[in-house]
């Protein structure tokens, strides 16, 4: 077992050391130092203040619409500059890459271990198994 952990530290350890994941640092550290990002982060932070005091009184507060209106039309904006395109996509690579290992793995063990993902079309129908679900297979 102890062996096991440290294979899987090992992993770890190149996966960190991959370009993969030196991009995903890369953009990340640009995208918390960039000013364009900061001041829309600013922003985003008291529209979000904005909304959460409407949201206190439910849709019917006067403001609430446009209040919510606000948060996304900023994080829309926010999520159009480079530094956070770059580092949204940095990171859903890490992200395919850590599930494309986990996955190997498991499949290393058994084609019916469920592994979580964050596509939000998942493939089958979640039951783990031979389903016969008719969604192309589990999984």
């Amino acid at each position: 077992m102890a062996d096991l952990l440290s294979r899987a530290y090992e992993l770890g350890d190149m996966i960190k050391q991959s370009a993969v994941a030196a991009d995903y640092v890369y953009w990340k550290e640009v995208a918390d130092k960039d000013e364009q990002v900061l001041a829309f982060k600013r922003l985003f932070a008291k529209a979000k203040d904005k909304f959460a005091e409407c949201e206190r009184f439910g849709r019917f507060h006067p403001d609430y619409n446009e209040a919510l209106e606000q948060v996304y039309e900023l994080q829309a904006q926010m999520d159009l500059l480079e530094p956070v395109l770059r580092f949204k996509a940095a990171e859903e690579a890490l992200d395919e890459l850590l599930h494309e290992v986990s996955l190997s793995i498991a499949r290393a063990v058994s084609d019916t271990i469920k592994v979580p993902d964050n596509n939000p079309n998942p493939k089958g129908c979640g039951s783990g198994g031979s389903c016969s679900c008719g969604s192309g297979g589990c999984g």
